[in-house]
């Protein structure tokens, strides 16, 4: 029997943007332009013959059509993917791809995989490099990532808190006395992330920094680290990335102090994944890392309470 279909790509375009409630969002998510998700819609519209969305300002409004589409698309691309992720468990036993950035999966994830091989031996993982504008693809079982809120559609579980520390090798720690001597030694920072440095330094109460030749800028975190670990100056690094480093004494944390970011590290994934039996396995195991993490954060804080204890004279302390 010949099946009439719409474009398949129309149908995507408009199940995404529908449930997301914008065709940025769709964009992001489909990895193409804000321009080619609204033109794929028209076309979606022109071949079924009525509209699919009333296009008011700043937003979209689903028709009564558009409503009834809708709920059956999402229903039948998450049977895809369910029919899809079955069928490739049954080659071999079951499959897990996880969405990460780069410096966090070459850092903090990979090195701690062998426990969770260990436990599952039977899950295939699959490493799949993530961002910030494409959240979970449709072939990923879920993504860690790092941002403000939850993407939009998705089942997000906090794992810990975004988190800076300046670190350094034993080293260079030994020119630094007082946080302050910070503003005159080589500080590296990435590019995009201009506001660490500034927000480190009012976390500790000492004045911003002001922009200098010492300052080092690089175009990624893992540069970044990969300079402080050679020498070149002082990081302010995401503690996740760098606490394997520091607790092996090849970088130090030279002031406890460390700087929360208004954002959260989450487990993120569509809610028809939940039953999948390789991520209820990867989540219980993810959950009892990042609470390891968690308290490497609270050692930090400690000695950071700590050290202004001391300095504290005898009367203020009470």
């Amino acid at each position: 029997m010949s099946r009439q279909l719409p474009s398949l790509n129309g149908l995507k375009a408009f199940e995404a943007a529908g449930r997301l409630g914008s065709f940025k969002g769709a964009a992001q998510e489909l990895s193409v332009t804000q321009t080619a998700v609204s033109h794929m819609v028209r076309l979606l519209e022109e071949r079924l013959g009525y509209a699919v969305f009333l296009r008011k300002a700043n937003r979209l409004e689903l028709t009564a059509q558009g409503r009834a589409l809708l709920a059956g698309l999402t229903d039948a691309f998450d049977g895809v993917a369910r029919l899809v992720g079955q069928v490739a468990a049954m080659r071999s036993g079951p499959v897990l791809t996880v969405g990460v950035g780069p410096t966090l999966a070459v850092s903090w994830l990979i090195p701690r995989l062998v426990s969770f091989y260990r436990r599952h031996p039977e899950v295939e993982v699959r490493m799949a490099t993530g961002g910030a504008t494409r959240p979970v693809r449709d072939d990923w079982t879920c993504t860690i990532r790092r941002d403000r809120a939850a993407w939009p559609g998705y089942v997000a579980e906090e794992l810990f808190p975004s988190t800076l520390v300046p670190i350094c090798t034993p080293r260079l720690a030994t020119r630094l006395r007082s946080p302050s001597d910070l503003h005159n030694c080589p500080r590296i920072r990435v590019s995009h992330m201009a506001n660490d440095w500034p927000l480190w330094f009012e976390t500790a109460n000492l004045p911003s920094p002001k922009p200098s030749a010492a300052e080092i800028v690089f175009e990624s975190n893992a540069m970044a680290m990969q300079a402080a670990l050679d020498g070149v100056g002082i990081a302010l690094a995401q503690l996740p990335y760098v606490s394997d480093a520091i607790a092996a004494r090849r970088l130090i944390a030279p002031f406890p102090t460390v700087a929360r970011k208004n954002e959260t590290w989450f487990l993120e994934y569509r809610s028809i994944r939940q039953e999948d039996p390789a991520l209820q396995s990867f989540r219980a195991w993810l959950h009892g890392e990042a609470e390891k993490e968690r308290h490497v954060e609270d050692e930090l804080v400690r000695r950071s309470f700590e050290r202004s204890s001391k300095k504290r004279p005898a009367s203020a302390r009470g």
